[in-house]
This record gives C-alpha cells, structure tokens and sequence, in this order.
C-alpha cells in the first residue's frame, strides 16, 4: 500500500456516537448504510463507522460499565456482541456485515480504545505470535481515565507491538478500511500512536487493504505535532467531544483558523462530528431530540468546517432525520469546498460593538474565511476554476447588516479586483428550513463590496467566479 494515499480528501461519513453512544445494533447500523448509499453517496458521504464498546454485550445508555464482560478471542482480541450483530456469530466478527457496507458502494469503520482489555490480563491470555501473555505486555500505570475498558501497552515490551499487530491483521481480515482510535491524544501517546501505524502498515501489506486511521479525543492538541501526527494518521481530533450547543461551535473558530494552513492531502485535522439530524436515541450526553441548533448555526458549523477542511462525519440516525436535514447534508458545496479549495484561511475577525465608546454595548464576532477553488488531490477539475472561496460569520444574537466593510479585493485580491466577478449562494436551493441568503455584490470596480445581512448565529457562504 506504500503508493497510495489515503484520505486525498477530507473523509465524509456517519458515526453511530451521537445517536446510539455504546449500544448500536446491526439493523440499526444497515438501516444508516442503506439510506446513506441511496440518499447520500452522490454527494460524497462514503463511510459508516461503528463507534465504542461493540464488544461490550452490557453496553447502555449514558456511561460506560466496570468490569464488563467484553467479548473476546482466544489472543484477547476484541469481537463484536452477537445479541447486538448477529452475523458475527461463530467468530464472523464484521466481516459479514463489512461485505454488505461494501456492497453498497460505501466504507466501514470502527472504534477501538488504546490499549488490551483488562479483561485479557486478568485471564492471562496469550499475545497471537508469541510466547507472551497479556500480563506481560500490559501497562497498569498508563490507562484511560475516562473508560475502564483497557490496560495501557508497554511499548517497551516487545510483545506491545505483537498485540497490536494482531489486532490490526484480524481488522484487516474482516475487511475494515477505517479505525478510530480513542485515547491517544490527551494525554499525547506518541509511542503508541506510532505502534498503531506499524500495525496498520503490517497489515495492509499482508491483505492489500487501506486502513485510515483517525485519532481521538482532541484536547488542547498543539500544532507542534502535525508532522509527527502526518506521519501517522490520517485524521486526528483538535478539540473533546462537540454537542449540539452553540457554544460549542463557537470553541471551534479559533482551533480550525489555527489549524487550516496545516490541512493537506492525505492528513486532515478534526473538528468532532456534526451533531445534526436526530441524535441522543440512546447516547452518551441527552435525550432524544432533533439537533438543538437552528437552521442558521446549523449553516455555520457545515461553512466552518468546510472552509477549515475538516472531515465531517455526521452523528443523526439518517433514516429518522428530517428532510430538511438532508438536503443540508445533500448539498454538493460540502464536498466541492472541502476536496477542491486551498489556502484557506480566516482573513478577517472582529468583535462588534453598538457604540465604539461603550464597552457594554459589545454585539458580537465578525468572521470571514477565504480560500482558493483547487482542483482535488485526485485531479478532479475545481468546481469555480480561478475562482473563490468565502464564509462570513456571524456570532450576534441579532442580524448584522455588513454595509461596505467587507472589500471583494479582500476576497479575490488586489490583482483581481478589476475583473468582473459573479457570486453564488453555496447553500442556494438547499431546503433547509433557514431563509434564503440576503448577499450581493455591490458598487463599482477597485470600490465593490460584499453586501448584505448575516442572520444571528449564521453564515453567508459564497462561490465567486470570474465572468
């Protein structure tokens, strides 16, 4: 696999977090993948993954178990519950259900945590390839904090190296093409994450199948390990779990601007999954809702995202979501902005005040991105040849009319600001319940402005083109 790069394009997806936590079945998983192959693949969502705790047959709702009674092999190595996948019985593991995913034209991925399951080194297992045990390898001083399910690994054994070598050839065999793993970046476990790639390596050369693998959680994750981390991986998270909140969101303006120059083929930085669609069935944090956020921060987070090139990897259970989430999903500019831009970058941040001389009279951030159109990785030709890239963003609570502060030769350059330009609405003829873009260009030649009115929480998101 040493010539092929994996993840050209920043990875569009579904995982089961959001809506089902720990408890995801195999109906459940199919029901995704089908809707996601008929409703979804044209636009570029490709990749279902199954997230934590598939091993676990006790899994609930809202929290992880003590000592539960995981399901393993002979070697310690996690299988899935058979109540909750039923094509895994009889050692199958996912393979069955990896099969009819790829039927579908699409990818599967699955969740694993750091480490080997206490579970292993409490029966003292043996380690696939070795003379050792899971009590040799294990690392009791080195374990999650947040999950009880493992033992760390030390990576000074060389039976560390053998576990996760085993692991990765059994995730191979089933036909996995992608592996978030959890754990491993707050604290940063450099040794680990650099086993974990050896392992997916040794395994891709023995069944010829590529393996993306994603780093979880994020943390305060500093930009001084992109070149380790590009080393590695092929995505890894920039910030802790995101919900449905619009403070959240806002979190992740300052972590995507500090981390957009650092996006390139192959090795993209995460910022979480999109939590939109209907979400807390049976997860970790809330009830069962539709998203909580409006239609208008809804625009904001996918503009955000995409002009920061993240993957985007959707958590609403697909099947129960509205239309009007769909369409938002369906919308062909995510996939154009996040595979076919360059150069992106936030060019334009200011706090907002009713009065210059009236520190209370503060109404909120004014926000612009800009980017490149490029042509993708790939070589599929940009969707605005020569053309740009814009998201202006507002973080008031009420609309915020942009008069002639934002200049088009900000956007398009000094050198371009005489051609003619047309602009396009990338979220135009999206049936997403928010009100249609108020955005335009106006005045004359080197003077034109963007104008209009960027709703509260919202976006105005443009293509700009040369006549």
């Amino acid at each position: 696999m040493s010539g092929h790069l994996k993840a050209n394009r920043p990875p569009m997806g579904w995982n089961s977090w959001d809506s089902y936590g720990t408890t995801l079945n195999e109906q459940e998983l199919l029901a995704n993948a089908r809707f996601m192959a008929e409703h979804l693949l044209a636009a570029g969502w490709d990749t279902l993954v199954v997230d934590i705790d598939w091993y676990d047959p006790t899994a609930r709702a809202h929290g992880y178990n003590e000592n539960a009674p995981l399901v393993l092999d002979e070697y310690g190595r996690q299988l899935p519950d058979p109540e909750r996948f039923p094509s895994a019985a009889n050692g199958a593991g996912f393979k069955p259900i990896a099969d009819a995913v790829h039927a579908l034209g699409l990818k599967f991925g699955a969740h694993m945590m750091r480490g080997i399951p206490r579970l292993a080194v409490e029966r003292d297992l043996p380690v696939k390839g070795t003379a050792y045990t899971a009590r040799d390898v294990a690392d009791l001083d080195h374990v999650c904090k947040w999950n009880p399910d493992n033992y760390g690994l030390n990576q000074s054994h060389p039976g560390a190296q053998a576990w996760y070598d085993a692991q990765l050839d059994q995730f191979a065999e089933w036909g996995l093409d992608f592996l978030k793993v959890d754990d491993m970046q707050t604290p940063f476990h450099s040794e680990e994450i650099a086993a974990y790639r050896r392992a997916i390596a040794k395994a891709e050369a023995a069944h010829g199948r590529a393996i993306s693998l994603s780093l979880s959680p994020g943390g305060w994750v500093s930009t001084g390990y992109v070149d380790f981390l590009r080393e590695n991986a092929q995505m890894w998270r920039i910030s802790d779990d995101l919900w449905d909140r619009w403070e959240d969101i806002l979190q992740q303006f300052a972590r995507l601007a500090r981390w957009a120059p650092f996006q390139t083929a192959g090795h993209w930085a995460d910022a979480d999954m999109l939590p939109l669609g209907h979400i807390g069935l049976r997860a970790e944090r809330g009830d069962d809702r539709d998203c909580r956020l409006t239609p208008d921060e809804r625009r904001t987070l996918l503009a955000l995202w995409c002009m920061g090139r993240s993957p985007l990897m959707v958590g609403g259970d697909l099947p129960t979501s509205t239309p009007e989430t769909i369409a938002l999903l369906a919308n062909p500019a995510l996939r154009e902005v996040t595979a076919g831009s360059a150069d992106n970058h936030e060019t334009v941040r200011e706090r907002i005040f009713a009065r210059w001389d009236d520190e209370n009279s503060y109404r909120g951030e004014l926000i612009v991105w800009a980017a490149d159109a490029a042509d993708w990785a790939d070589g599929t030709p940009s969707a605005h040849p020569n053309g740009r890239y814009a998201a202006l963003f507002w973080t008031g609570d009420d609309d915020y009319e942009l008069g002639g502060n934002i200049e088009l030769q900000s956007i398009v350059g000094i050198d371009g600001r005489d051609d003619p330009w047309t602009l396009t609405d990338l979220f135009a003829g999206v049936a997403d319940g928010a009100a249609p873009a108020d955005v335009r260009i106006e005045g004359e030649g080197a003077d034109r402005v963007i104008a209009g009115t960027i709703p509260s929480h919202g976006v105005l998101w443009i293509a700009l083109d040369r006549r």
